[in-house]
């Protein structure tokens, strides 16, 4: 078992619902960390006994922040399915909070992946191997579980663009999966670092990720290097939108992420 994959222990409660830790080791800095939340989510999916199919699509709303070292309570439900596509809410509460009020929501989509046409319109940018490029690691707890090597924008201040290109690993030696993608997809400076000289507080408010690899694709990914291709969309009345396309190090584009944060 890797220090990943005990944060996100999941203590059977009944039929889709599950206990947690809040994994003090994955905070950031103003609570958890938004990836270490939506991978719990989608662990908590994925482990019910009626889930089928791989996790294609994922949407997490923040809404209350998830104190480090809570113990959290996860529901996970079925909404509907067709034999191709199931539809899924899962919610998570932080123990002892106002009863039921919610810490974050997520929905998501699982699916039966079949063998058809395929087509990429991207190409994975160039950028020289991760081992080549000095190691850094993102400010709170959770970033000395990541290492990040950056091609391009970092560090993040008064730069003319609010682009981003990031070789990322998690350091616990953990493979990748769809869980694991999920996690690595909130990895980034806020792109509104991006305008100044110094850090702004921002949070993210929602998340999606759409995976694209196959789980064999993900598997022959190891533990290895993900290359993240970030970018800000727009900037304005204290919202910030970005998007980023995730490379495995062979150029298989393995999934597409957009958010939405709030800063001040």
């Amino acid at each position: 078992m890797t220090a990943l994959d005990n944060s996100l222990a999941l203590e059977p409660q009944g039929q889709g619902r599950w206990r947690a830790l809040a994994d003090p080791q994955y905070e950031a800095n103003t609570g958890m960390f938004g990836g270490w939340t939506m991978a719990l989510l989608a662990k908590a999916v994925l482990a019910h006994p009626d889930a089928q199919g791989t996790l294609s699509a994922a949407t997490v709303h923040y809404v209350n922040r998830v104190p480090p070292g809570s113990f959290l309570n996860l529901h996970a439900q079925r909404l509907g399915a067709s034999r191709s596509l199931a539809y899924w809410r899962c919610d998570l509460i932080v123990e002892g909070a106002t009863s039921g009020e919610l810490a974050a929501t997520a929905t998501m989509v699982l699916a039966n992946r079949r063998e058809s046409d395929r087509f990429t319109e991207d190409q994975m940018p160039g950028a020289p191997p991760p081992e080549t490029i000095e190691p850094f690691h993102p400010p709170g707890p959770f970033g000395q579980r990541v290492d990040m090597r950056a091609v391009l924008g970092s560090p993040p201040f008064n730069k003319p663009s609010t682009r981003s290109l990031v070789w990322l690993r998690e350091t616990s030696g953990r493979k990748l999966d769809a869980v694991q993608m999920a996690f690595l997809c909130d990895i980034g400076p806020p792109r509104v670092w991006y305008l100044g000289m110094t850090p702004r507080p921002s949070s993210t408010t929602t998340m999606s990720i759409y995976i694209h690899a196959t789980e064999p694709e993900l598997a022959a990914c190891g533990d290895d290097f993900v290359l993240s291709d970030m970018i800000g969309t727009r900037i304005e009345h204290a919202t910030v939108g970005s998007n980023a396309k995730m490379w495995s190090r062979g150029g298989t584009l393995l999934a597409t992420t957009e958010q939405l944060c709030w800063f001040r």
